[in-house]
């Protein structure tokens, strides 16, 4: 198969903890499905953790695992984020941040030390993270006359399709996901039904 519909995330949110030399490390991870929870997440981590000398985080989002960014928050560049990017692009997670508050302990750890830090606190939360698969899935809306209705919930029940939004009435509409590589045969079985228009609406 040419398009690998299903990626890999994490299903609840959960915590880790480093030490190293006095410095603590504590990593957060959460599954999110948008870039626009980031400054939510962060937002909340600074006001619990006031007192911390750095947040530095990893993102990366997307079903096709492409979207990526990294925040070093004051450390040495490379020595935060991307061990923290790294540790996820090695487990194949998307969907996830990491965030890791690091409260210091009054010894420099070094570049190597700070990487290692970074790395093996995300690790620890990862450790405590159940993964899951989830399917690529494109949501349509299709518009069709009532007495098509039957018809149509029919193809719903048959492919087993999850369906969004419901609304009867003279001219009806139905929103509903579709697993990214059932798109065709669904579309195709749609399609045969007189009059009806499929509109594409995006992928999640």
């Amino acid at each position: 198969m040419l398009f690998d519909d299903t990626y890999r995330t994490i299903s609840k949110p959960t915590e880790g903890i480093f030490r190293d030399r006095g410095s603590k490390f504590l990593a957060f991870a959460y599954p999110i499905s948008s870039d626009s929870e980031v400054k939510t997440i962060l937002s909340k981590l600074k006001a619990g953790h006031p007192k911390a000398n750095h947040h530095c985080w990893a993102v990366r989002i997307g079903v096709d695992r492409s979207v990526f960014r990294v925040n070093d928050d004051g450390e040495p560049s490379g020595t935060a984020g991307r061990p923290i990017l790294n540790t996820l692009l090695s487990k194949d997670l998307t969907n996830v941040i990491v965030v890791v508050v690091r409260y210091f302990g009054g010894t420099l750890l070094g570049v190597p030390g700070l990487i290692g830090a970074y790395k093996a606190a995300t690790e620890e939360a990862l450790a405590q993270a159940q993964v899951i698969a989830k399917t690529v899935n494109d949501v349509y809306t299709i518009t069709f006359g009532y007495e098509q209705m039957n018809d149509v919930m029919r193809i719903m029940k048959d492919e087993q399709l999850l369906v969004l939004e419901n609304r009867q009435e003279l001219h009806c509409e139905l929103k509903f996901s579709v697993r990214k590589t059932q798109v065709e045969p669904v579309i195709t079985k749609l399609n045969k039904i007189l009059s009806l228009k499929a509109v594409y609406n995006y992928s999640g």
